[in-house]
């Protein structure tokens, strides 16, 4: 038979003895979760911040080093040659009769190599 004396004795010692073993693992799981949640920023900053970093500083000096003559693809998929510049604006000669339109310069993309084909002299 079940002897409740002995049974709640056995559980007093058993508690008595895990309260300092408690607080070693309390302080143990503490440690793992506050490097699991470093471990966790560190990865985010090297898989996610970083390189989003990288990239805006290339667009960020890609359009400080702008000019006149500047062959560009802008945001919407415009290909133009700077004609010139101001400070936040960009006027740009657009297609084979160069109308010139005024844009943001934050909505270029890139600065292109090659000449544009719908850009170039008819050939005949």
């Amino acid at each position: 038979m079940l002897n409740w004396n002995n049974l709640l004795t056995a559980l007093a010692e058993t508690t008595a003895t895990t309260g300092t073993t408690d607080a070693a693992t309390q302080t143990g799981g503490m440690i793992s979760t506050v490097i699991m949640l470093v471990l966790m920023v560190a990865i985010f900053y090297f898989l996610l911040i970083r390189p989003q970093r990288k990239k805006d500083k290339k667009v960020k000096e890609m359009l400080n080093a702008l000019k006149a003559g500047d062959r560009i693809c802008t945001i919407g998929g415009i290909y133009g040659t700077i004609v010139s510049l101001k400070d936040d604006t960009v006027t740009l000669a657009v297609g084979s009769a160069k109308n010139q339109m005024v844009m943001a310069r934050w909505a270029i993309r890139s600065v292109e190599d090659a000449p544009v084909e719908n850009d170039a002299e008819p050939q005949v």
